[in-house]
């Protein structure tokens, strides 16, 4: 048993060092980043323990985030995989039907990661699926929340078939990612030691909650509170699917000194890159404290998160970028009311 214990160490991987690589990329979210580090490595763990002839069922760590628009649910899987090394596909759950229904079978998930792969099915095989807007899948009631009437092909009946790919084996995948295909366009794969992550913010959930209001939905609070099981039941999702997603991560509302950090400081920061983009055209782009904070308080009225900060600079920037190469030499200073007046 010693020798089948010493295999593991091969991954040169522990939670704190997945954390600290999450850490360069994502600001914030201290806790839920924990969390994904946790579940990322017990899953490679179960890869590798199955790998080696395990022989006690392991379950995958599939996880379910929640959080606000902007806070950053879908650049953290993104990135997560990126630090693992490993395909990654997006899908947005809305898109998903019934089988039969026009709209795509669940099945184009897998699609579009062994896509992802140019089509190498081991790659494919333990890679990571995100799926967002999963609370738009919520199962309704005569169509109480839509208007869609009785049938819900949007939404228990794509639970019911989400089943089968969370927990599954063996699947018949097709090779056209589209919502046309057929039984003679598809690849079998292993999905067993493929990794799901699914997403939402469930901003109504404070509806269905005996306890309101729920962290990063109250005026006030900054922190996430737990939804708990029951809570997301009763908002509409079926136990069985539940079970399938034992990890659940809750994702705090970016606040102003966030949006500032995230715009000056990790790698992919925003602000380097168009100072960046400026110095090509041998300008020098500066911006204020002030300013960085108008931008983010900008941001947070849109209650678009992080996701707003791009639209707001090229705003803010647009009369630097459009004269550019007739500036070579100059100190380009962005102050607040630079700021204010591009929004306006």
């Amino acid at each position: 048993m010693k020798e089948k214990r010493d295999t593991y160490r091969f991954l040169h991987v522990t939670p704190r060092r997945i954390y600290e690589q999450l850490d360069q990329y994502v600001v914030g979210q201290k806790h839920a980043k924990e969390v994904l580090a946790i579940a990322a490595y017990n899953h490679l763990k179960r890869i590798e323990y199955l790998k080696f002839g395990g022989d006690v069922s392991i379950r995958k760590s599939n996880i379910l985030m929640i959080g606000p628009s902007g806070c950053g649910k879908t650049y953290l899987a993104r990135t997560l995989a990126k630090v693992l090394d490993v395909p990654f596909a997006y899908n947005d759950a809305t898109a998903f039907t019934e089988a039969g229904y026009y709209g795509e079978d669940v099945e184009v998930a897998i699609g579009r990661l062994l896509y992802a792969t140019n089509q190498n099915v081991d790659a494919a095989e333990n890679g990571i699926v995100f799926i967002d807007e999963i609370d738009k899948i919520a199962r309704r009631s005569g169509g109480s929340r839509t208007g869609a009437g009785s049938r819900d092909i949007g939404g228990e009946g794509v639970q019911q078939s989400l089943l089968k790919i969370l927990e599954g084996e063996k699947l018949f995948v097709p090779l056209n990612v589209t919502s046309h295909w057929n039984k003679y366009d598809y690849v079998e794969i292993d999905i067993a030691n493929i990794l799901f992550i699914c997403a939402g913010s469930f901003s109504d959930i404070d509806e269905n909650s005996e306890t309101k209001p729920i962290g990063f939905f109250g005026d006030g609070e900054v922190r996430a509170k737990e939804v708990t099981t029951e809570e997301l039941v009763r908002y509409g999702f079926l136990p069985e699917l539940l079970g399938r997603l034992p990890v659940h991560v809750a994702l705090d509302r970016l606040t102003v000194p966030d949006l500032v950090t995230i715009l000056t400081e990790p790698r992919e920061a925003m602000i380097p890159e168009y100072q960046r983009l400026c110095a090509l055209d041998q300008i020098q782009l500066e911006f204020s404290p002030d300013a960085l904070v108008a931008i983010a308080e900008a941001a947070l009225r849109q209650k678009l998160g992080a996701r707003a900060l791009r639209a707001i600079l090229e705003k803010v920037l647009h009369p630097v970028l459009f004269v550019g190469p007739e500036r070579a030499g100059e100190r380009v200073v962005i102050e607040p009311e630079d700021v204010r007046r591009a929004i306006a």
